[in-house]
């Protein structure tokens, strides 16, 4: 089949216009079905089943860690909400201590250095 082949490819190319794919696929047909499962395999559209083995458990693995990252962001993102609320409260009673600080008549005092 092979020498055939490329007596049909080299052919081709000698007499300047592209391979003859009607010859190159009757050179595969004679081989039937094999030849189409050989061409399959060849083309990707059929893999052994190892290959899909691997490539299934692959794909779990990277299942798992996105849902573990996604988890440890979840996680993330409530912490900085917390302490973001935190924040929010230091502030306000910082506000409210100063407004009432400055009631009882208490002058904020700047730092020597300080403008």
């Amino acid at each position: 089949m092979v020498p055939d082949l490329l007596r049909v490819l080299a052919a081709a190319d000698e007499a300047g216009s592209g391979p003859d794919v009607g010859k190159v696929l009757g050179q595969l047909a004679q081989y039937g079905v094999v030849g189409l499962i050989v061409v399959l395999l060849i083309c990707g559209i059929l893999v052994p089943k190892y290959v899909m083995s691997a490539l299934s458990a692959e794909k779990d693995n990277w299942r798992t860690a996105f849902e573990q990252e996604r988890a440890a962001h979840q996680a993330t993102r409530e912490q900085l909400a917390k302490a973001e609320e935190r924040g929010d409260v230091a502030v306000e009673q910082g506000k409210a201590m100063t407004r009432l600080l400055e009631e009882f008549g208490h002058r904020p005092q700047t730092a020597s250095g300080s403008a």
